[in-house]
């Protein structure tokens, strides 16, 4: 099994949805989100160019989905991006990892993606 994360073969949840965050989160306000890559929604929230339209792509992609593709400002990515994990990257099933691929043609992570980080840590209980 590749230790290699499916998302640096995917990109489909970043061409998918909208990527909007508080405003704190930009660079002008201290935070990490560089702002000539973002538009002001509202007063209170950004969202990531490019994913506030009916075809979204976030601008930081590089590449092409399904291939080959990196986030160009990963270590500053806002926290939407930060929480998405791919299926099961956490034990957890993502339905907007599975949507997102098939709105792109590619197959849901099967068997799920189970990070190697986790695997030692017991289970959540409610």
């Amino acid at each position: 099994m590749s230790n290699q994360s499916p998302c640096l073969s995917c990109g489909a949840c970043c061409a998918s949805f909208r990527v909007s965050f508080y405003w704190g989160e930009l660079q002008s306000a201290g935070g990490l989100v560089p702002d000539n890559l973002t538009e002001q929604i509202n007063p209170h929230r950004a969202c990531m160019k490019g994913t506030n339209q009916k075809e979204p792509r976030c601008v930081a992609l590089l590449g092409t989905v399904g291939e080959q593709v990196r986030c160009t400002v990963y270590e500053n990515r806002p926290s939407p991006c930060r929480e998405f994990s791919c299926n099961g990257e956490v034990a957890e099933y993502n339905e907007g990892c599975d949507k997102a691929r098939a709105r792109f043609g590619l197959p849901p992570l099967t068997p799920p993606v189970i990070n190697p980080a986790f695997d030692d840590e017991p289970p959540i209980s409610a």
